[in-house]
């Protein structure tokens, strides 16, 4: 395999194009609007699911092989192109009382370092936590990366490859068939053909390829920020409860999120989503209702039964592949996404097994 077009130029196209270039491909990336600029761009990156232990092991799979990959990845990315993703183990704190059992059972299973602290760790910790939390949940070093200079600094790596060419702005129109067998797309920039196309498109996966015959069920599913500016230090760990999340940023911005909404590919913000994340910011840390929030946006993640993606080729269609569908954890299970993709198509021994996201047997 030689010549490979990816179709989503999100974190899971970046960094399969990154695997492609790094075993002598040559890649073409087609994103419809500006690269990193959709989900990947507006998450929060927290390098693990919001609550791990309520995921199945096909999720956990890809997330354990991923988060150990995230820092060396940002220094390599840092000596590279001289942006850093900035990933800050700053450890996570879930303040949610009703699962700790199960969290603790899940942890011990998988080897993790997840703790049950009481209100004097609770309060050592993030002081700016609203007063009434008796324990917690804790795991130090657990991660959050700066998803939007990632973005960047995937961007300026993949362009200093000879084999990478990149056309934004670049919906792609269809596929280009012999027979069943898929051999490039038709777009804007032409006619372009390869030896296998990765259909990587986030969000609008599931619509593109109902072109294309099949049903594919991801959907988009809207999610609203809150930003805030503190001074950098003030929130010194990730905090979550009830669903709502508080992230640090190094220079001291605070991220809010996140809500969960079907309403197509709406992405206007709305008031009532304002309030609620305004209200779930002051009630986890009342310092902030003496701030206005600084940014407000929202992102559509491609929502998929269980969160589990489809990883691998379409056989109906030879020289078809998807990596889509990932849900709230695009972010976290990319690195693992991405390199499985990678195995399977270069035919290389996989390191996580294939079978549970495997396309075919799940395809309508």
């Amino acid at each position: 395999m030689h010549d490979v077009v990816l179709v989503g130029g999100g974190v899971m196209g970046c960094l399969s194009a990154l695997e492609l270039l790094h075993a002598g491909c040559r890649v073409t990336l087609l994103e419809r609007g500006e690269l990193g600029r959709e989900a990947s761009w507006a998450g929060g990156g927290i390098v693990s699911p919001l609550y791990p232990w309520r995921y199945c092991e096909a999720v956990s799979a890809l997330a354990d092989w991923s988060q150990g990959y995230y820092p060396p990845l940002a220094d390599t990315l840092l000596a590279q192109t001289g942006l850093d993703p900035e990933v800050h183990d700053c450890g996570l704190l879930w303040l949610d009382h009703d699962e700790q059992d199960q969290a603790l059972g899940w942890a011990a299973a998988h080897d993790k370092p997840l703790q049950r602290v009481d209100t004097d760790f609770i309060y050592r910790q993030v002081p700016q936590l609203a007063s009434g939390y008796s324990g917690a949940l804790w795991q130090a070093g657990l991660a959050n990366v700066r998803n939007p200079r990632l973005m960047q600094s995937l961007r300026a790596r993949l362009s200093q490859f000879e084999h990478f060419v990149l056309h934004e702005h670049c919906a792609v129109d269809s596929l280009l068939q012999e027979g069943d067998a898929v051999v490039g797309v038709q777009c804007p920039a032409g006619r372009i053909e390869a030896d296998a196309v990765v259909l990587c498109a986030g969000a609008w996966s599931g619509d593109w390829l109902g072109q294309a015959g099949l049903s594919l069920p991801v959907e988009p599913v809207k999610g609203q920020m809150l930003l805030y500016k503190m001074a950098p230090g003030w929130l010194p760990s990730m905090v979550m409860a009830q669903g709502r999340y508080a992230i640090p940023r190094r220079d001291g911005h605070i991220l809010i999120g996140s809500t969960l909404e079907y309403e197509g590919y709406d992405k206007r913000t709305t008031e009532q989503a304002l309030a609620s994340l305004q209200a779930s910011a002051e009630a986890l840390l009342p310092d902030l209702a003496r701030q206005s929030p600084v940014a407000q946006w929202a992102g559509l993640r491609p929502g998929s039964p269980d969160g589990v993606p489809y990883i691998g080729p379409v056989s109906s269609l030879p020289g078809l592949w998807l990596n889509a569908g990932h849900f709230r954890n695009g972010l976290v299970l990319a690195p693992a996404s991405c390199r499985l993709l990678v195995d399977l198509m270069l035919d290389r021994t996989p390191e996580i097994d294939p079978a549970p996201y495997l396309p075919d047997a799940r395809l309508r």
